[in-house]
Protein backbone atom coordinates (compact mmCIF):
# COMPACT_ATOMS: atom_id res chain seq x y z
CA UNK A 1 0.00 0.00 0.00
CA UNK A 2 1.27 3.77 -0.78
CA UNK A 3 0.47 5.73 2.26
CA UNK A 4 2.52 8.79 1.17
CA UNK A 5 4.35 10.38 -1.35
CA UNK A 6 6.87 13.09 -1.24
CA UNK A 7 8.93 14.70 -4.66
CA UNK A 8 8.71 17.03 -7.35
CA UNK A 9 5.32 18.38 -9.03
CA UNK A 10 6.70 17.12 -12.93
CA UNK A 11 2.75 17.81 -14.45
CA UNK A 12 -0.11 19.59 -13.67
CA UNK A 13 -3.46 18.77 -15.23
CA UNK A 14 -7.11 20.02 -14.20
CA UNK A 15 -7.48 16.82 -12.76
CA UNK A 16 -4.20 15.54 -11.20
CA UNK A 17 -0.69 15.56 -10.53
CA UNK A 18 2.13 14.03 -11.47
CA UNK A 19 4.97 13.74 -8.70
CA UNK A 20 8.58 12.42 -9.05
CA UNK A 21 10.03 10.19 -6.59
CA UNK A 22 13.41 9.28 -7.30
CA UNK A 23 12.99 9.48 -11.24
CA UNK A 24 9.63 7.68 -10.67
CA UNK A 25 6.69 9.91 -12.22
CA UNK A 26 3.64 8.58 -10.00
CA UNK A 27 0.12 9.52 -11.76
CA UNK A 28 -2.34 10.79 -9.03
CA UNK A 29 -5.81 11.71 -9.33
CA UNK A 30 -6.90 15.14 -7.12
CA UNK A 31 -9.52 17.48 -6.30
CA UNK A 32 -9.46 20.95 -6.92
CA UNK A 33 -9.00 21.81 -3.28
CA UNK A 34 -5.50 19.70 -3.10
CA UNK A 35 -4.71 21.03 -6.84
CA UNK A 36 -5.00 24.49 -5.56
CA UNK A 37 -2.81 23.76 -2.63
CA UNK A 38 -0.08 22.54 -4.76
CA UNK A 39 2.93 23.69 -6.07
CA UNK A 40 3.71 24.98 -9.53
CA UNK A 41 6.15 22.59 -11.54
CA UNK A 42 9.22 22.05 -10.09
CA UNK A 43 7.90 22.56 -6.58
CA UNK A 44 8.23 20.03 -3.87
CA UNK A 45 4.88 18.42 -2.63
CA UNK A 46 3.79 15.56 -0.07
CA UNK A 47 0.76 14.18 -0.27
CA UNK A 48 -1.32 11.30 1.47
CA UNK A 49 -2.46 8.92 -0.99
CA UNK A 50 -4.95 5.88 -1.74
CA UNK A 51 -4.50 3.02 -4.38
CA UNK A 52 -7.85 2.08 -5.34
CA UNK A 53 -7.76 -1.05 -6.90
CA UNK A 54 -9.75 -2.67 -9.45
CA UNK A 55 -10.16 -5.57 -11.61
CA UNK A 56 -8.57 -3.53 -14.81
CA UNK A 57 -6.91 -1.06 -13.23
CA UNK A 58 -5.21 0.53 -10.21
CA UNK A 59 -6.09 4.23 -9.65
CA UNK A 60 -4.08 6.34 -7.19
CA UNK A 61 -5.35 9.29 -5.46
CA UNK A 62 -3.42 11.85 -3.63
CA UNK A 63 -4.81 14.30 -0.92
CA UNK A 64 -3.32 17.53 0.60
CA UNK A 65 -4.41 16.69 4.21
CA UNK A 66 -5.32 13.13 6.20
CA UNK A 67 -8.62 14.71 6.66
CA UNK A 68 -9.31 14.94 2.86
CA UNK A 69 -8.09 11.28 2.72
CA UNK A 70 -10.31 10.18 5.75
CA UNK A 71 -13.18 11.92 4.27
CA UNK A 72 -12.44 9.85 1.08
CA UNK A 73 -12.65 7.08 2.16
CA UNK A 74 -15.88 7.35 4.09
CA UNK A 75 -17.34 8.59 0.68
CA UNK A 76 -16.28 5.50 -1.09
CA UNK A 77 -18.03 3.68 1.82
CA UNK A 78 -21.78 5.40 0.73
CA UNK A 79 -23.51 2.96 -2.17
CA UNK A 80 -23.31 4.28 -6.10
CA UNK A 81 -20.31 6.86 -4.66
CA UNK A 82 -17.32 5.34 -6.72
CA UNK A 83 -13.76 7.70 -6.29
CA UNK A 84 -14.68 9.85 -9.19
CA UNK A 85 -17.69 10.94 -7.40
CA UNK A 86 -16.26 11.45 -3.99
CA UNK A 87 -12.97 13.27 -5.68
CA UNK A 88 -16.28 15.78 -7.22
CA UNK A 89 -17.70 15.87 -3.54
CA UNK A 90 -14.01 16.65 -2.36
CA UNK A 91 -13.79 19.58 -5.07
CA UNK A 92 -17.02 21.00 -4.01
CA UNK A 93 -15.77 22.26 -0.68
CA UNK A 94 -13.30 22.22 2.22
CA UNK A 95 -13.93 18.66 4.49
CA UNK A 96 -14.99 21.04 7.30
CA UNK A 97 -17.98 22.37 4.98
CA UNK A 98 -18.86 18.93 3.43
CA UNK A 99 -18.26 17.19 7.57
CA UNK A 100 -20.37 20.49 8.03
CA UNK A 101 -23.03 19.76 5.72
CA UNK A 102 -23.22 16.05 6.85
CA UNK A 103 -24.14 16.82 10.17
CA UNK A 104 -26.56 19.31 9.57
CA UNK A 105 -28.57 17.10 6.53
CA UNK A 106 -27.92 19.86 3.79
CA UNK A 107 -28.73 18.00 0.83
CA UNK A 108 -28.69 20.65 -1.62
CA UNK A 109 -24.71 21.24 -1.41
CA UNK A 110 -24.40 17.37 -2.23
CA UNK A 111 -26.76 17.85 -5.01
CA UNK A 112 -25.09 20.88 -6.30
CA UNK A 113 -22.05 17.92 -7.29
CA UNK A 114 -22.54 16.73 -10.79
CA UNK A 115 -23.75 12.99 -10.91
CA UNK A 116 -25.15 13.28 -7.26
CA UNK A 117 -29.17 13.36 -7.41
CA UNK A 118 -31.56 13.84 -3.97
CA UNK A 119 -31.56 10.17 -2.96
CA UNK A 120 -27.71 9.75 -3.20
CA UNK A 121 -27.52 13.00 -2.03
CA UNK A 122 -30.01 12.06 1.43
CA UNK A 123 -28.40 8.55 1.19
CA UNK A 124 -24.70 9.74 1.91
CA UNK A 125 -25.87 12.15 4.96
CA UNK A 126 -27.89 9.57 6.37
CA UNK A 127 -25.08 6.87 6.02
CA UNK A 128 -22.06 9.36 6.67
CA UNK A 129 -23.98 11.23 9.55
CA UNK A 130 -22.93 9.06 13.07
CA UNK A 131 -19.38 8.72 11.07
CA UNK A 132 -18.56 12.50 10.67
CA UNK A 133 -19.24 13.82 14.42
CA UNK A 134 -21.75 15.70 15.87
CA UNK A 135 -21.53 19.49 14.89
CA UNK A 136 -22.66 20.61 18.26
CA UNK A 137 -18.91 18.88 19.38
CA UNK A 138 -17.18 20.54 16.49
CA UNK A 139 -18.94 24.02 17.81
CA UNK A 140 -18.02 23.17 21.58
CA UNK A 141 -14.22 22.56 20.46
CA UNK A 142 -14.11 26.07 18.79
CA UNK A 143 -16.23 27.65 21.52
CA UNK A 144 -13.96 26.20 23.92
CA UNK A 145 -12.88 28.82 27.21
CA UNK A 146 -15.31 31.31 25.14
CA UNK A 147 -17.56 32.90 28.11
CA UNK A 148 -20.35 34.89 26.58
CA UNK A 149 -20.34 38.17 27.36
CA UNK A 150 -23.48 40.10 25.91
CA UNK A 151 -24.07 42.82 23.28
CA UNK A 152 -21.60 42.99 20.32
CA UNK A 153 -19.21 40.52 22.28
CA UNK A 154 -21.51 37.47 21.25
CA UNK A 155 -22.25 38.44 18.07
CA UNK A 156 -17.95 38.81 17.76
CA UNK A 157 -17.28 35.44 19.27
CA UNK A 158 -20.03 33.52 17.05
CA UNK A 159 -18.66 35.31 13.88
CA UNK A 160 -14.78 33.88 15.10
CA UNK A 161 -16.14 30.69 15.32
CA UNK A 162 -17.89 30.56 11.89
CA UNK A 163 -14.39 32.05 10.58
CA UNK A 164 -12.54 29.02 12.85
CA UNK A 165 -15.60 26.49 10.99
CA UNK A 166 -14.10 27.02 7.61
CA UNK A 167 -16.75 30.32 7.02
CA UNK A 168 -15.16 33.88 5.28
CA UNK A 169 -15.50 36.74 7.65
CA UNK A 170 -17.74 37.89 4.72
CA UNK A 171 -19.96 35.05 4.79
CA UNK A 172 -19.87 34.88 8.48
CA UNK A 173 -20.75 39.01 8.41
CA UNK A 174 -23.74 38.31 6.10
CA UNK A 175 -25.04 35.25 8.35
CA UNK A 176 -24.71 36.89 11.31
CA UNK A 177 -26.21 40.41 9.97
CA UNK A 178 -29.81 40.18 11.32
CA UNK A 179 -29.07 37.98 14.38
CA UNK A 180 -30.37 38.87 18.13
CA UNK A 181 -27.13 40.33 19.82
CA UNK A 182 -27.98 38.88 22.74
CA UNK A 183 -28.62 35.27 21.80
CA UNK A 184 -26.37 32.67 23.02
CA UNK A 185 -22.86 32.06 20.85
CA UNK A 186 -23.50 28.42 20.35
CA UNK A 187 -27.12 29.93 19.25
CA UNK A 188 -26.00 32.35 16.88
CA UNK A 189 -23.51 29.70 15.13
CA UNK A 190 -26.48 27.34 14.77
CA UNK A 191 -28.42 29.60 13.28
CA UNK A 192 -25.78 31.43 11.16
CA UNK A 193 -24.99 27.65 10.01
CA UNK A 194 -28.72 26.50 9.02
CA UNK A 195 -29.05 30.20 7.19
CA UNK A 196 -26.29 29.07 4.85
Amino acid sequence: MIDRLRGMVAAKGADGLVVDVGGVGFRLEVSMQTLRQAPDVGGEVSLFTHLHVREDALQLFGFATEEERALFLMLITVSKIGPRLAMAVLSARRPAELRRAIALGDVALFQAVPGIGKKTAERLILELRERVGDLQGAESAVLAGAKPTGGDGNLSLARDALVELGLTAAEADRLLRDADPEAPVQELVRRALRGR
